[in-house]
């Protein structure tokens, strides 16, 4: 990856563009309450009788083929004196132009932007998101080409917000170096609130769309602390400056990293209270310290990319995993989460993991190599089948950071190794690292060997000695339900239409065994009615259960697609975990110089 551009590279650019070789784009809202941007692009020094344009498939962050193409319309070419060329689609994401001998082609293509996501391209009356892989084509070999944006913002819209560095020469006009550096800064268009703060010598910019009760001084300085404390860990931050674009909706979530910027989905209306504020934190630090892990330090796999297909990599456990491990670590070291918070919302995420069947299915390393095909594609069985490389990959960052600080009594502990990976593959090999090397910079640093981690909890689905490694900082996990005599029938339901319906089945348990499906409605239990309410938690369903024992046999009555069918189920003690983590009495000077350096008390 790349560093942002400096002033004089800025102007060796500007110098390029005004020469043969020119790709400008011009992007317009002729109809915004239409969800459609008009995209016009130049492309001038052309030697070739034909010129293939291409739209990726993917954008980088989101690892899942979202056919962008799909969405584009009215594609046409003309040249220079506006004679029309011959264009034709070769392939799902592929528009060929017939040059005849111009050296200059303009195309014109519309694009349909109404997917509400911080992946996708937005567009109503009220404002633009561009999701640039969605937007903007490339020239085929071209892909280290520059370029020029101009933004022609619709009517009363008086802001942009980008990451791009602006055309001082012409207004609401920004520079990409590459399409590389394109397609990894989105644009906000509209009126949204802006606020600027400085932290760790960068200077950022917060994009607030879609109102909320947020208080700007609150948020600029609860972000600018996470901010310095993430600096910390590397030394340097690589920017100059930084751009949060946030949509707010009444409930929304989620956030996709970028070089200089990130685009964030908030709740409007949770800004005032100690959950929504230290939630919207926590994205506000996983995002940002995705600037080191993932955009420069990175899986191999993961750039340069190629936008026509997958990009696999076995390590989306590290680049997704310890940056959900490290979200919550720099909230509680910039002072803004409380260590006993942390420690409870930890046991919480390890009960979370443990209770999933599909963490003794599914290897962390394998999770992450098919995140194409199931992270963003979940379907009923996907908790049976698979394990989330953010969850379980934070776990595996846990256990790695305190046998580091075990191992070397304190003096070193994830943080250096993230930091050496990040001076080693970075910034004096600028690449990325494989898989060994990442391994080898963890055992260089620990002074052992991780082969163990690496082949039951990495490779494996072995289930993790977490007491063997929290008890390093004198600390224990226990069961609070290791004891419990409550049965179960395993089967999720919702209520729809008035009807309790099977949404998922867990693996092993009781309605795994007697057949109960997903989709089947649930009547009866012994001959008795189940009556439904709002919640199908608290239905009769629960409630008759509820009053069983381990082996007793239930008949439950279904309706499976119009057809009576009659169950035999015999239930089992419900195997769910509820673990909470506490401080072991007498804790040794050891264990309280690991606790001291793990929790930075």
């Amino acid at each position: 990856m790349k560093h942002l551009i400096s002033l004089f590279f800025i102007a060796m650019i500007t110098t390029s563009l005004s020469a043969q070789n020119k790709i400008a784009f011009e992007v317009s809202f002729s109809e915004p309450q239409a969800h459609y941007v008009d995209v016009a692009m130049e492309i001038s020094g052309i030697k070739s009788p034909y010129i293939d344009l291409k739209m990726p498939v993917w954008t980088p962050g989101s690892y899942l083929i979202r056919e962008f193409a799909k969405s584009v319309e009215s594609f046409n070419a003309v040249n220079a004196n506006g004679a029309i060329l011959n264009a034709e689609k070769i392939n799902k994401n592929t528009w060929r132009v017939a040059t005849q001998g111009a050296n200059q082609v303009k195309l014109t293509y519309r694009v349909y932007a109404f997917e509400i996501s911080v992946r996708t391209s937005f567009v109503d009356e009220s404002h633009a998101f561009l999701s640039p892989t969605s937007i903007f084509m490339y020239p085929d070999g071209q892909i280290n080409k520059p370029s020029t944006i101009t933004i022609k913002p619709y009517k009363a819209w008086n802001k942009i917000s980008t990451g791009l560095e602006p055309l001082a020469s012409k207004a609401n006009t920004f520079i990409a170096p590459d399409f590389d550096i394109l397609y990894d800064s989105p644009f906000e268009i509209g009126n949204q609130d802006i606020f600027e703060f400085d932290a760790a010598g960068v200077k950022h910019e917060v994009a607030m769309y879609g109102g909320g009760n947020y208080d700007s001084e609150i948020l600029k300085r609860d972000m600018a602390k996470i901010v310095v404390e993430q600096t910390k860990t590397f030394g340097v931050n690589p920017n100059k400056r930084y751009v949060f674009i946030v949509h707010n909706f009444n409930s929304g979530g989620g956030g996709l990293e970028h070089l200089n910027s990130t685009v964030l989905g908030g709740s409007r209306n949770s800004y005032n209270t100690e959950s929504g504020r230290l939630r919207f934190l926590s994205l506000v630090s996983h995002e940002y310290f995705h600037l080191w892990n993932v955009k420069r330090m990175r899986p191999i796999a993961l750039g340069p990319f190629n936008y026509d297909a997958e990009n696999y990599t076995t390590n989306l456990w590290i680049a997704e995993g310890f940056t959900a491990y490290y979200q919550d670590i720099y909230t509680k070291r910039a002072g803004l989460l409380s260590p006993e918070r942390y420690v409870a919302d930890l046991a919480n995420a390890i009960t979370q993991v443990e209770n999933q069947p599909g963490n003794k299915v599914d290897p962390v390393s394998q999770a992450s190599f098919d995140a194409w095909i199931k992270q963003y594609r979940p379907n009923e069985n996907s908790v049976n089948s698979t394990v989330s490389y953010y969850s379980k990959g934070a776990l595996i960052a846990l256990i790695m950071d305190l046998e580091i600080i075990h191992s070397t009594g304190g003096k070193y502990g994830l943080d250096e190794v993230l930091k050496a990976v990040y001076d080693e593959y970075y910034v004096k090999k600028s690449r990325g690292y494989t898989d060994a090397e990442f391994k080898a910079m963890a055992e260089k640093i620990a002074g052992k060997s991780f082969d163990d981690i690496y082949s039951n909890y990495v490779n494996g689905v072995k289930t993790i000695d977490y007491n063997k490694y929290l008890n390093y900082a004198g600390f224990s996990l226990i069961d609070d339900a290791k004891a419990s005599k409550e049965v179960y029938l395993g089967a999720n339901t919702s209520l729809r239409d008035g009807k309790i319906i099977v949404t998922s089945v867990l693996r092993q348990s009781p309605a795994w065994i007697s057949g109960l499906n997903v989709n089947d409605e649930i009547l009866a239990m012994d001959d008795q009615r189940i009556n439904n309410v709002s919640d199908p938690r608290l239905s009769e369903v629960n409630k008759y259960i509820s009053t069983k024992r381990a082996g007793d046999k239930i008949k439950v009555l279904i309706n499976r697609d119009g057809e009576l069918l009659t169950l035999d189920v015999t239930l089992q003690r419900n195997p769910n975990h509820k673990f909470k983590i506490l401080s072991l009495d007498g804790a040794t000077a050891t264990q309280n110089a690991v606790r001291k350096r793990w929790l930075h008390l």
